[in-house]
């Protein structure tokens, strides 16, 4: 089946908006600042947990615009359930039908759970901590390319857990995915001529193991999708948002015990902590260019 305008138009620009996210988030994984002790000692800005809950604030926004575009296209919705009613219907006799605006961000079912998207944002939390983990010890370029792996773990779920039968073709470039795959992760040990940052290539090499693993965890999350929300149509505006909100809301909760958790490899703050937001927020007021990366 041939790709549609619109379709080559959502591939494209998901492929940019992705590439703008890596960028941006490296960009401030790279920025130094101080933190609150007063030490005046510059360091890099090391807060995955952090930078994930501001991923999932970012879906959550996408529900306030979904409720923007609901309630700013209510009557319009409404004129065209009456014209496709009964013509006889008062409505339709003292209501004129005007049906201008485009609905369809909003069209869908409204009908269903929200806790259906806990599961799906648990798997995406998952996902995106260890790719931020992941990109504070590997470059950008590796990072985005290895996140390709997810077509492989997707395809083989697929396969296990819906049923799915691959052709020929899909395992041609399964095949051809793994050995790109394989020559990033070697190349980043073999042609690396120095480390990313302060890290060494053994780090580098486990960085590029997290990326796969975070991509597993979200080759579970549309497999999830497809086999549990995919049944209902619900529209993709509202089911990111919902999916922001549980995010947003458990690991926006789990920063409290991740503050009282001492990692000595950790470099979130002068205590060593698993994730010091207070730490985070001085390094921010520190540095602008890190609340500007972020934002």
């Amino acid at each position: 089946m041939a790709f549609t305008p619109y379709q080559l138009f959502l591939a494209g620009l998901m492929l940019i908006t992705g590439s703008i996210n890596t960028l941006s988030t490296k960009w401030a994984d790279r920025q130094t600042s101080h933190f609150c002790d007063g030490s005046g000692a510059n360091v890099t800005f090391e807060h995955p947990f952090l930078q994930g809950v501001g991923m999932f604030l970012g879906e959550f926004l996408c529900l306030l615009v979904f409720k923007f575009i609901w309630y700013s296209t209510a009557r319009y919705r409404i004129e065209r359930m009456v014209y496709k009613g009964d013509a006889a219907s008062p409505i339709v006799r003292f209501w004129p039908i005007n049906i201008k605006k485009d609905t369809r961000l909003v069209d869908g079912e409204q009908t269903f759970n929200p806790f259906i998207f806990w599961v799906a944002s648990i798997c995406d939390m998952l996902s995106t901590c260890l790719s931020y983990i992941a990109l504070n010890y590997t470059s950008a370029s590796s990072f985005q390319m290895l996140r390709g792996s997810v077509m492989v773990f997707t395809a083989i779920l697929s396969v296990l857990f819906l049923r799915k039968n691959l052709t020929w073709k899909h395992w041609l470039g399964i095949f051809a995915v793994v050995v790109g795959l394989t020559i990033v992760g070697v190349s980043d040990v073999i042609f690396s001529k120095q480390p990313e940052g302060n890290h060494t290539n053994a780090e580098k090499l486990a960085g590029d193991a997290l990326i796969l693993i975070a991509m597993l965890f979200t080759s579970f999350q549309v497999v999830y999708e497809e086999r549990f929300i995919g049944k209902y149509n619900i529209p993709p505006l509202q089911a990111v948002g919902w999916e922001g909100i549980f995010g947003f809301s458990t690991l926006g909760l789990l920063l409290i015990p991740f503050y009282f958790i001492i990692v000595p490899t950790s470099n979130s703050g002068p205590d060593h902590r698993l994730e010091d937001v207070l730490s985070a927020f001085c390094q921010m007021r520190g540095n602008w260019i890190i609340i500007l990366a972020t934002f």
